[in-house]
């Protein structure tokens, strides 16, 4: 029987209020309630594709945060180290969304509940049984606090000799990038594999040439960093080689979302052993379907559609 691998990942999540119509927010006179929060949204991407997923969270003392722990829990999420605070709000969010598939987020996270996350909640015990962290730069742009808690969670990957993977996510409506930039700098020396954004890089570094991504990587000692360019596919840099994947075609619905698709397909790949070629087009693949279906997490496939989409499997309709 396979092994089926551990990941554990820690950040807020909030109830997401997805626009009945496209175009201006304003003009959107009605909303749907669904659930979001990039790590969130990546720990249902690995447990769907079937990772044993460990989620570490404080929740609001209100019927939202029910919503959140009952969703993320039928999913098939650990919440053993998901706790409710009383006295703090579950995080909104509103999502405006454009006829191509763009959006903006707008969000309501004032004394969110991960706020009482502190670094002696994050104990060796959580980790006997995980193989991969990931992290990213959402969590970390909440409250300055929160590098303490990453720290130590870092510490203790390093001590046990557990991969780390890290999405800076730059959420440039939480902090500044010049906050951001410090931030990353005590992080990356950490970090196995790095998945970020052209764009992201480009303002995390200053340049996106192919030097400067390999004089990065260097210096951080990053053993993949994966650039993610959304419809221009995907590129990774391992052991001094380039390896390029294009991205599939699809008609984007939503592309919320999609990044942190990306990213567990990727997480998945690399602790199923695929080589580089496979394991960007496995991503890729599990990016392209989170943007053919509107919500933040509705579109993350399981495996047997991600292996079906790429033409590995097939499922029977009748």
């Amino acid at each position: 029987m396979p092994k089926t691998f551990g990941v554990f990942t820690l950040g807020d999540a909030l109830i997401t209020f997805d626009p009945a119509e496209t175009g201006p927010l304003r003009y959107v006179p009605s909303f749907t309630r669904k659930v979001g929060g990039a790590e969130l949204n990546f720990a249902i991407g690995c447990a769907r594709l079937g990772l044993h997923t460990k989620w570490t969270s404080r929740l609001g003392g209100d019927e939202f945060a029910r919503v959140i722990y009952n969703f993320a829990r039928g999913e098939g999420v650990d919440m053993a180290n998901v706790e409710f605070v009383i006295g703090y709000p579950t995080s909104l969010n509103f999502k405006e969304v454009r006829e191509d598939g763009s959006g903006k987020t707008f969000y309501y996270r004032y004394q969110s509940p991960i706020l009482t996350l502190e670094p002696e909640d994050i104990t060796e015990e959580m980790f006997g049984d995980i193989d991969l962290i990931h992290l990213t730069g959402v969590f970390l742009a909440i409250n300055p606090k929160n590098l303490v808690i990453v720290k130590r969670v870092l510490e203790i990957a390093r001590a046990k000799e557990i991969t780390v993977s890290f999405d800076p996510n730059i959420r440039l409506k939480l902090w500044t990038l010049e906050q951001a930039k410090a931030v990353y700098q005590e992080v990356f020396p950490f970090v196995d594999i790095l998945l970020t954004g052209l764009d992201e890089i480009e303002m995390i570094i200053g340049d996106a040439s192919t030097e400067a991504l390999e004089n990065c990587a260097a210096q951080y000692d990053i053993k993949q960093l994966v650039i993610k360019d959304g419809s221009n596919g995907a590129k990774l840099l391992t052991g001094g080689i380039w390896y390029d994947q294009q991205a599939f075609s699809v008609k984007p619905i939503d592309t919320v979302g999609a990044g942190d698709g990306f990213d567990a397909g990727y997480v998945y790949s690399v602790l199923n052993g695929y080589t580089p070629e496979e394991a960007l087009r496995f991503a890729n693949a599990v990016g392209a379907l989170v943007t053919t279906v509107s919500g933040d997490n509705e579109g993350l496939p399981y495996l047997e559609e991600v292996k079906a989409f790429l033409g590995d499997e097939k499922i029977i309709e009748r």
